[in-house]
């Protein structure tokens, strides 16, 4: 079976639009989300739409809960408070009764996907190097563990001795014995200095995770941004993966 893991897609119609067009031609059987479907970016609702019509297991990300919820926006930054409560409006109560529904984390045949981390999925904890990785080990059931989140690529690897922390420069070849923490990076916001769409492909015949990097029509998406009244910080960093 060949899986397209995709997160934080944060309503970029054209990142994922050419997200599923390679997944597709890569041979892929089944997809799923780890979570952040919409914010920032001005196609919440036709991104929703897709996740569910190709019916992916998809978990909660922390801005589908700000956006399903009506939670308090008062210690937020104005650039995510406004994003919010745009994206709110542009939601049906249904769109946003099915963000409220979502879990947390899920099991997905005999992986696992979380949004965050599998110690405190609920509050929005990053996993940014091997001590982060290490509470996150503690709680992970599966050998396997896909998450987003900080919209950086990264694998953290647990051998059963120490915990080894890395980037994507060949396709990951999954030991027996090994635990994985995976990030697969962002689809609609990479702020890893790569401006490219970002997802994986986890091959559960081959035992390899593999990470793509896709260009696609960002001035499109900028453009939508700006005509959507959104703040153009949005628009700008989508140039520098920041």
């Amino acid at each position: 079976m060949r899986y397209a893991i995709l997160s934080d897609i944060h309503g970029n119609l054209e990142g994922l639009n050419t997200v599923l067009e390679h997944a597709s031609s890569q041979g892929v059987d089944r997809y799923v989300c780890g979570g952040d479907v919409v914010g920032y970016n001005a196609n919440p609702k036709e991104c929703m739409d897709i996740v569910r019509g190709l019916d992916m297991p998809c978990v909660m990300g922390n801005h589908d809960e700000y956006i399903g919820q009506d939670c308090d926006l008062s210690a937020f930054n104005p650039i995510a408070q406004e994003a919010v409560l745009w994206c709110r409006n542009q939601l049906s109560e249904e769109d946003r009764q099915w963000l409220r529904d979502l879990r947390y984390v899920r099991l997905v045949d005999h992986f696992s996907i979380v949004h965050s981390t599998m110690d405190s999925p609920r509050y929005w904890g990053y996993v940014q190097d091997a001590s982060d990785a290490a509470a996150n080990f503690t709680y992970q059931s599966t050998n396997l563990c896909f998450h987003g989140h900080t919209h950086v690529p990264q694998m953290f690897i647990d051998d059963g001795v120490d915990i080894h922390h890395g980037s994507f420069i060949e396709p990951l070849k999954l030991q027996i014995g090994n635990r994985y923490f995976i990030n697969v990076g962002s689809v609609g916001q990479p702020r890893d200095g790569d401006p490219r769409a970002a997802y994986c492909i986890y091959d559960s015949e081959e035992e390899t995770v593999e990470l793509f990097r896709l260009e696609y029509d960002i001035e499109t998406t900028k453009t939508k941004i700006r005509e959507a009244g959104l703040p153009e910080r949005l628009a700008e960093r989508l140039d520098y993966g920041k």
